[in-house]
């Protein structure tokens, strides 16, 4: 076994230890504020673990290697990927956004009869939204009749306020 081949598995004990620190906060019953502090404190130094690990590959490996540019590509989405320390209400995984969408991602070629090029980011996001509802048991008539009416003179620095799960904990 090579030397890589060692880091990738620590990687994924690393990977599994974060998906099992929100499996077990949603097992729990764990309120945002708790969760977001069991994130800091155990998911950031996994976290930290694994992008030193990360830069030790790149500084090891020719630059225009695949583990550089992969490192490269890893470290520049850094702050997105770890947004999820930032945010409680987000889950670590996107699987259940992936496995809703699925039966409605057909491919692009499929999508062009929905007239210009904004229409899918457009149609992604109410996706997201109507799934997001159904995934936390909200009807999503009540959501977005309750968010919608205001919605324009909100203030966007507020907005995530007005999350599915942000709204559902206000009622």
């Amino acid at each position: 076994m090579t030397e890589f081949s060692v880091d990738l598995s620590l990687r994924r004990t690393w990977m599994d230890k974060l998906f099992e620190l929100d499996r077990k906060a949603r097992e729990q019953g764990l309120s945002r504020e708790d969760r977001h502090a069991q994130r800091l404190e155990k998911a950031q130094p996994l976290l930290e673990q694994i992008r030193s690990q990360i830069e030790a590959a790149r500084s090891g490996a020719l630059p225009k290697s695949v583990l550089a540019k992969a490192c490269n590509y890893t470290l520049t989405l850094w702050t997105r990927l770890t947004r999820f320390l930032e945010y409680p209400e987000l889950d670590l995984s996107n699987n259940w956004a992936e496995s809703a969408i699925r039966p409605v991602a057909l491919g692009p070629k499929n999508w062009i009869h929905i007239g210009s090029e904004e229409a899918g980011p457009r149609v992604a996001a109410i996706v997201s939204i109507m799934e997001t509802c159904r995934r936390l048991s909200i009807p999503v008539r009540n959501y977005l009749g309750s968010v919608l009416p205001g919605l324009a003179s909100f203030p966007i620095n507020r907005i995530a306020e007005l999350t599915p799960s942000a709204w559902a904990a206000r009622i």
